[in-house]
């Protein structure tokens, strides 16, 4: 079993930065995907940023391009989201997924493990 915490969530001001974390724990590997996801209330959970945890390869939906970065620390088998230039558009629920043995996986169906998530709330 995996379990992933995710943790880092608030409150932002427009134009503001934010950093999420997950930490993951129990039997995860290297040829891990990981993956950030988010939802917003009436909206479908939407994919936002995933990493390859051996290559380190990245992949971001259009609407975070150039905002936000994904990256992993091995050592402390932790994933973040640096988010950057918030708008209120950007307000969710964010979680963190994870994926063993797929390479960088865009749809929430094809992760396995779910963290419970942290609220993001951008303040124009």
């Amino acid at each position: 079993q995996v379990q992933l915490v995710e943790s880092g969530g608030g409150l932002v001001q427009a134009g503001g930065s934010l950093r999420l974390s997950c930490a993951a724990s129990g039997r995860t590997s290297s040829d891990y995907a990981m993956g950030w996801f988010r939802q917003a209330p009436g909206k479908e959970r939407e994919f936002v940023a995933a990493i390859k945890w051996s290559a380190g390869s990245t992949y971001y939906d259009d609407s975070v391009k150039g905002r936000f970065t994904i990256s992993r620390d091995n050592a402390k088998n932790t994933v973040y989201l640096q988010m950057s230039r918030l708008t209120p558009e950007d307000s969710a629920v964010y979680y963190c997924a994870a994926r063993s043995g797929v390479v960088l996986p865009t749809t929430a169906s094809r992760y396995n493990y779910w963290g419970q998530g942290t609220q993001v709330t951008v303040s124009s």
